[in-house]
Parts: C-alpha cells; structure tokens; sequence
C-alpha cells in the first residue's frame, strides 16, 4: 500500500492472564483511507485504539505510524509524539474557553494558529460560535468543536471513539454527512469504531468486524 500511514502486525493484548482482550489484529491504513471496525460492547475495540494512540503497551506484536515503530512489548513513543488525533463520546471542552480558543489550544505555538482555526470553523459550519463557550451550544455542536480542536494540528490520521453514540438519531445523520464530507476535503485517513452499520457505511469505505478481541 502506498502512502502508509499506520501498520499494525500480530498484535496482542490483555489485561489479565484470563481475560484476552486483543488477539492477532493485523490492519494497515494509507492516506486518505477511512476504515471502521464495528462491534459490540467489550469486544476490544477502543483497547484498539487506546494501543494505537500510546496509552497502552502492546504484549506482543507492534505498532509502526509512517514507517516509524511506534509500540511493541519492549518500546513506547508516548501519545503525544504520535501526532495522532483523538475524538471519544466524552467532548472534554475547556468550559472555561471559547469555542476559538478550544480549537486553537492544541496549536498556540503555531504563528498560523487563527488561520487554521477560522478554516476548521468554516468547513465545519461553527463559525458563528466562534466566541461562545461551550455551555452555550448543542451536544452536536460540541463535537463538531471537538472534532475541529483533533483536527487543528494536523495530525497523521484521525480516531474517533464511538464520538455520535450520544447523540440523537436526527442529529447524527446531519452530522454523519457533514463530517464525512470534511474527511474527503482534507483527505484525511479515518480510523472508525462503532457498534451502528448505518454510521460506519456512511463515515468510512471500509468495514472490519471484531468480535471477543478479533477481527472477523
């Protein structure tokens, strides 16, 4: 595959000798690519991710990001130097920020900082919440706020941890499409989990099923 943005092999992992939670996962995602890994509750896909993003360390197997060997049983680049974005069901907005300084806060030290935030504003259609605070806007308008501050310092790809599955039916759909939308204008690779088919056909072009720890 070329433009190789994440390389996962023979990865394994649990968190007691009894309880296996990941086992053999094998995935590779390039540039642009938008993959979703459905599944029911328990069936080891946000330890998926919680491995890929550095806060968990693989028993065996390992993880490379750009061709870089970014996890294994011996190794660990912290979450932080991954270059990862991460949207999960918890929003986690500074309550105490604006909607423009949410989305600028993971980026201060970049002159273009405004630029960039006024972008992800437009393309996400938030602009005219630019200066409210986050108790003053909707669950959808949070994860969109959410969603931008991910995307604000461009990261190599994007994981999203089931970020809709509070939300209203109405409200996903419109958000599904939206967001969708923005993935394609930004090219941006997409690693998905979800337990809703409707979400993962709509949002990614590539379906994985996992099941006790496994992909099927």
């Amino acid at each position: 595959m070329s433009n190789l943005i994440l390389e996962i092999k023979d990865l394994y992992h649990s968190y007691s000798e009894h309880a296996l939670s990941i086992e053999n996962i094998n995935l590779e995602i390039g540039s642009g690519d938008r993959v979703s890994i459905l599944g029911p509750s328990g069936c080891g896909k946000s330890t998926l991710l919680r491995l890929i993003a550095g806060l968990e360390k693989p028993d065996q197997g390992e993880i490379r990001i750009n061709d870089i060997k970014v996890s294994d049983n011996e190794n660990l680049i912290p979450p932080e130097k991954r270059n990862i974005g991460l949207v999960v069901q918890e929003k986690a907005l500074f309550p105490h920020l604006s909607v423009f300084e949410n989305i600028c806060f993971g980026i201060k030290k970049n002159k273009d900082k405004d630029l960039i935030a006024s972008e992800l504003l437009n393309l996400l259609k938030i602009d005219n919440l630019k200066n409210k605070y986050p108790h003053e806007i909707s669950g959808g308008e949070q994860q969109r706020v959410a969603l931008a501050r991910s995307l604000a310092p461009k990261p190599n790809f994007l994981m999203l941890d089931e970020p809709f599955s509070a939300l209203d039916e109405d409200l996903k759909e419109t958000l599904y499409k939206d967001i969708s939308q923005v993935f394609l204008d930004m090219s941006c690779a997409i690693l998905l989990v979800t337990h809703d088919r409707n979400e993962a056909e709509i949002m990614t072009n590539k379906q994985i099923r996992m099941e006790e720890g496994k992909f099927l």
